[in-house]
């Protein structure tokens, strides 16, 4: 069952590297540091606000030249920046919708992590979406690193659909795009001078003001099971069809020993969303150590047609028979 997942074409990539600009910032005390940005209209150049955070100066390069800004529109909570120049002579990529998303739908983005010359280009898919304000964040298989900051997501077609912007602490890392919906919004805000640093982003605040789907990652990655159950039910109780709080859910009934409670969680919320590729591994999972080979078929079946790598589900596999 490998996954057939596919790179996006070289010349879709080609074309989209022309509207993609490294950032370089200086602060007070000399330190340079880079992100990316994406030209997303005439003279206009979006990017996280966390990269510019600290700077006295700064620049974007793009095709072997160098522009500075001359405005800003900035929505710090949402951490969306849009750079304004004057005679930019970049194309600007089609902005595509984060309205309709889908699990397991195909991405990739084209940023500069690590600060190469030259932007790199990595895929993946969608792997949850969290509703949030108006909007979506969006968590994929594509991983970044600092330098990528800023990087545009894009869809099959080649169009935005969010930036890359931040990820969870730890080894096994969450990554995290928010959603061009936000960008579209920000490209109307007044342009004003630089001033640098006018808020904290909704997913840099204490622990305790943040989405439950951030607080959760640590305490489940180290299998604080009291904890995570804890902010399960408060995530439940604001909202109960949330796809990633019935997984959760799902999750504490399993390791409780509750396999029937379990099992019922994880088809409800298939029924919500078919894709859902973490609920069908596990339910996998539960079909072997229950030994029906009937199910466990089918859920094998279900993940193919995802195209589905059965690297996550044989570890599982593993790890139970030990």
């Amino acid at each position: 069952m490998p996954s057939v997942h596919a790179a996006p074409s070289n010349e879709l990539v080609y074309t989209l590297k022309a509207s993609i600009a490294k950032i370089r910032s200086v602060n007070a005390s000399g330190g340079r540091s880079t992100g990316t940005g994406i030209v997303v209209a005439e003279n206009q150049v979006a990017t996280n606000c966390h990269v510019l955070v600290n700077s006295v100066g700064m620049d974007i390069g793009a095709m072997g030249e160098t522009y500075q800004p001359v405005g800003l529109q900035a929505d710090w909570k949402h951490d969306v920046c849009i750079l304004n120049f004057k005679f930019l002579p970049l194309k600007p990529a089609i902005l595509g919708d984060s309205e309709h998303l889908q699990y397991e739908q195909e991405v990739f983005s084209i940023g500069f992590p690590g600060g190469p010359p030259k932007p790199l280009t990595t895929w993946g898919t969608i792997k949850a979406l969290y509703p949030f304000e108006d909007s979506v964040v969006i968590r994929t298989s594509a991983s970044f690193q600092m330098g990528a900051s800023g990087s545009p997501l894009f869809n099959a077609k080649g169009e935005v659909i969010g930036i890359s912007t931040f990820k969870s602490p730890g080894r096994n890392a969450y990554f995290y795009n928010i959603p061009v919906k936000w960008v579209k919004a920000a490209m109307s805000l007044p342009v004003t001078e630089f001033a640098i640093d006018e808020g904290q982003a909704f997913w840099d605040v204490p622990l305790e003001q943040k989405p439950y789907w951030m607080q959760i990652v640590l305490p489940y990655q180290n299998q604080q099971w009291g904890e995570v159950e804890r902010i399960v039910q408060s995530w439940l109780a604001s909202t109960p069809d949330d796809n990633e709080a019935m997984f959760y859910q799902a999750i504490i009934k399993e390791h409780a020993g509750d396999l029937v409670g379990a099992k019922k969680v994880y088809q409800k919320l298939l029924k919500q969303n078919p894709n859902h590729s973490a609920s069908i591994i596990n339910l996998a999972v539960i079909a072997k150590a229950e030994a029906n080979q009937a199910e466990f078929d089918q859920y094998q079946s279900q993940l193919a047609k995802l195209n589905i790598d059965a690297a996550e589900l044989d570890e599982l596999l593993k790890a139970q028979s030990h």
